[in-house]
């Protein structure tokens, strides 16, 4: 099970209803976010697993098999885990609009699972990588094990939309998973191309109201999309996990504990820490 919010989860199927069909018993499977966001734009906040519904913390659970994906055997438990929110909003940001193409260029805003995920994806599409973090431990980590093309210290380089104007020879990317904020989306707005498309996926770093950029103004100088991602389909993670399979991608997993009390505190506490690069997980046996 993965630890963002408890709402996600994988297992294998101990039982099957009696008007259940593709599933059967011994399956190993993963729930959509949202198990009733089956395609296209979102309907309703009332049903997010760990959310509006009571989530995944927890050895058994009921769920309706339309909200179901099947997980690749290439992938753990904790992997499958993974890719329901971070995963997911990651496809969605990079192909529920417009399809990602290869030899475009793309931003990840810090070292978190979307971003790990979404750099994963986007190498995977042939695309042009680059990641901030205010860590270079981190972005040496990345840089070595996951092959993102270029790195920031946005600590070192606070103008760091400078430097991503400097990587693409002025132009700008294509694609940027934004999830700072309003402390964020102004250099976001600077370093998109004209005609880019900017997926904002968090508030991480939320600036002063007196702060605020025009994002109007801004959006309308660069003929940008601005677009919030919240999760995504069944469909779009079914579309995920197809190329998960293919590719036989394997999505980050930062640490893995244990499903007891002391154990579940301390998985907290690790969150907290911001040590972790990619997805922490609570393992139930």
């Amino acid at each position: 099970m993965n630890f963002d919010n408890i709402s996600l989860g994988a297992g294998e199927i101990v039982e099957v209803g009696d008007q259940v069909i593709g599933f059967k018993k011994g399956d190993r499977v993963i729930s959509n976010f949202d198990p009733t966001h089956l395609y296209g734009p979102l309907q309703s906040l009332d049903y997010s697993l760990g959310g509006s519904v009571d989530g995944m913390l927890c050895q058994y659970k009921a769920l309706s098999y339309f909200g179901l994906i099947k997980i690749p055997d290439h992938l753990s438990y904790e992997e499958a885990a993974s890719l329901v929110c971070a995963g997911t909003t990651a496809w969605n940001a990079l192909h529920g609009n417009k399809p990602l193409l290869p030899g475009q260029s793309v931003l990840f805003q810090g070292t978190g699972g979307v971003s790990i995920c979404g750099l994963l994806l986007a190498r995977a599409a042939g695309c042009t990588t680059i990641i901030t973090s205010s860590s270079d431990e981190k972005l040496k980590e990345v840089k070595e094990k996951y092959g993102v093309d270029y790195t920031i210290n946005y600590k070192t380089k606070p103008n760091w939309d400078e430097e991503v104007l400097k990587l693409t020879n002025g132009r700008g990317v294509d694609v940027i998973l934004e999830n700072g904020g309003a402390a964020t989306i102004e250099k976001s707005l600077n370093s998109i191309k004209l005609g880019g498309l900017i997926a904002l996926i968090g508030f991480l770093g939320a600036g002063k109201k007196v702060e605020n950029p025009d994002v109007t103004l801004l959006t309308l100088k660069k003929g940008c999309i601005v677009r919030g991602i919240l999760i995504g389909s069944r469909e779009q993670t079914e579309q995920l996990m197809n190329l998960i399979d293919q590719r036989k991608i394997k999505p980050p997993v930062s640490k893995v504990f244990n499903f007891d009390l002391e154990s579940v505190k301390k998985a907290y506490q690790y969150i907290q820490s911001q040590q972790h690069i990619g997805k922490i997980c609570i393992k139930v046996d």
